[in-house]
């Protein structure tokens, strides 16, 4: 039976009946190849291109592989979880919806909020590297000095991250399947572009590069102490998280931000043709595609330049990447053509972002924790005006604001997720063991076990620091669902009226 006050639960019936309203309702178009395509599209970008060289230079040396393998390894037990959830609820929000037929209204809106954190700020984060290697580009096409940026008093303002977030949020307006056509092609110009950081990368490789795998600890780094330095080596008495075993913990939580997209496939079930398997075979192959293109480009990055080199300088405002290593080379010609691939890849990232974002408002706001205005879709079938609301706070965000630290934020909020998602495998199974599953976890209760604590164990290797930001985030949301979310809520109002589920929702 569905609990009453913070743990009442919105049971799967009623979450699937209420994908038919048609004020609300979403187009299903999409095939198991457009979801794969959404998914390789936002995992391969930032985190490839702009990770790895800095990952092994300031914290893992050459076993930065090494970490892309143990946050593989987190990722696809938690995917094993969604996929039993997405192919069960076939319904938008992901995480989100999941947790509220499990846990509860109050969880269910905590996990939204989180949600909203990891997306706005990974959107925001990657407009502006996506402007940084726009200005790369300008410059090798009109001479160096190009900018993106312009000051307007004191205030700087970013019009290249302006640029990206406009089009693609006309894009997303327009409609999914468009995005996802515009996706394919983009996907395979990037996928193409680490194919030949592979291939071309193999003739530089230097087997002394690789050794040691894991160098020594040390103590200053590049700032890895204090607030900066991990919770789990601050706790258990590491000088810093730079390099060691703590660094190599401390560079698996952090290269996390590569694999972050994911989960983002299950904000499209509602949007799918058959979720059931369609959902499922999306997750699992775009993790497995990337998580091998992934080992193989950074253990190529590292054999070809000494991880000392690739690390962030103090002060002189360097930024490593994967062209870094190829510039060390003497190889300039193809550091350009990285740097159009990562201008390609760096586009479908935010698109797919925003595309979760608009997702998982337009969830909530169908259950009444936002205004349920932002649920309304249009002739198209799109949510239109969630989608330009997220499109004017990430525009805003990217412009004008300057992104640092950003990729942990994503990456506790993301991990958090995955945390509820794979305890609500358990629950479900337990509560609803006669449902319908698609697609089933294998080993249950072992796997969603093994997925939490891998999981919990990334969060504890993030920064001091992120998990302050983090907390006081939560605390602003709690503040948000008791003053409006708990009095609007939707499946609050029908058990006060005692309706039956599931039933049809009043009018926005």
């Amino acid at each position: 039976m569905p609990g009453t006050g913070l743990w009442r639960t919105k049971s799967i019936e009623q979450s699937i009946a209420d994908t038919d309203e048609p004020d609300t309702k979403l187009r299903r178009n999409l095939s198991a190849w457009d979801l794969t395509v959404f998914g390789v599209a936002v995992v391969i970008g930032a985190g490839i291109f702009t990770l790895t060289a800095r990952t092994a230079g300031d914290y893992a040396g050459p076993s930065v592989s090494l970490a892309f393998v143990f946050a593989a390894i987190a990722c696809a037990l938690a995917a094993l979880c969604y996929a039993e959830f997405a192919s069960t609820v076939p319904v938008a929000g992901s995480a989100y919806t999941f947790s509220y037929a499990t846990f509860g209204e109050f969880m269910a809106w905590i996990i939204g909020w989180d949600l909203i954190l990891e997306l706005a700020v990974g959107a925001a984060a990657v407009s502006k590297g996506w402007s940084v290697y726009l200005e790369t580009v300008l410059g090798y096409l009109f001479g160096k000095g190009t900018k993106t940026t312009f000051d307007i008093g004191s205030v700087t303002v970013d019009w290249g991250a302006l640029l990206v977030v406009a089009i693609l949020t006309l894009l997303l307006a327009v409609g999914t399947k468009l995005s996802s056509r515009v996706s394919m092609v983009i996907t395979g110009i990037k996928v193409a572009v680490v194919l030949f950081v592979i291939i071309l990368g193999l003739f530089y490789v230097k087997g002394a590069n690789y050794t040691p795998y894991i160098p020594p600890g040390e103590t200053g780094g590049a700032g890895q102490t204090g607030v900066d330095q991990s919770l789990f080596s601050l706790v258990a008495g590491g000088a810093s998280s730079s390099f060691g075993v703590f660094g190599l913990l401390a560079g698996a939580s952090l290269v996390f931000f590569a694999f972050i997209g994911f989960d983002i496939v299950a904000t499209t079930a509602e949007e799918t043709k058959n979720p059931q398997k369609a959902v499922p075979r999306g997750i699992m192959g775009s993790l497995a595609i990337v998580t091998v293109l992934y080992v193989a480009v950074s253990l190529v990055v590292v054999g070809m330049t000494s991880y000392k080199d690739l690390a962030t300088k103090a002060g002189d405002g360097s930024h490593k990447t994967l062209a870094t290593a190829f510039s060390a080379n003497g190889v300039d010609w193809a550091a350009n053509i990285i740097s159009f691939g990562a201008l390609a890849g760096l586009t479908t990232v935010v698109m797919v972002l925003m595309l979760g974002q608009v997702r998982i408002i337009f969830a909530m706001s169908r259950d009444g924790l936002m205004p349920r205005g932002l649920a309304k879709t249009g002739d198209r079938g799109t949510p239109t005006r969630a989608t330009l609301i997220v499109g004017g706070l990430v525009a805003v965000a990217a412009g004008f604001f300057p992104a640092e630290k950003l990729e942990e934020m994503v990456n506790v909020g993301t991990l958090f997720a995955f945390v509820l998602v794979s305890a609500g495998v358990l629950v479900l199974r337990r509560t609803r063991p006669e449902l319908p599953r698609a697609f089933k976890v294998p080993l249950v209760p072992l796997i969603p076990i093994l997925a939490i604590l891998a999981c919990v164990w990334l969060m504890l290797n993030l920064t001091v620091l992120t998990w302050l930001r983090f907390v006081a985030w939560m605390l602003v949301g709690v503040v948000i669902y008791f003053a409006y979310s708990r009095r609007h809520s939707l499946l609050g109002k029908r058990q006060a009226e005692g309706a039956g589920e599931p039933v049809k929702a009043p009018d926005a």
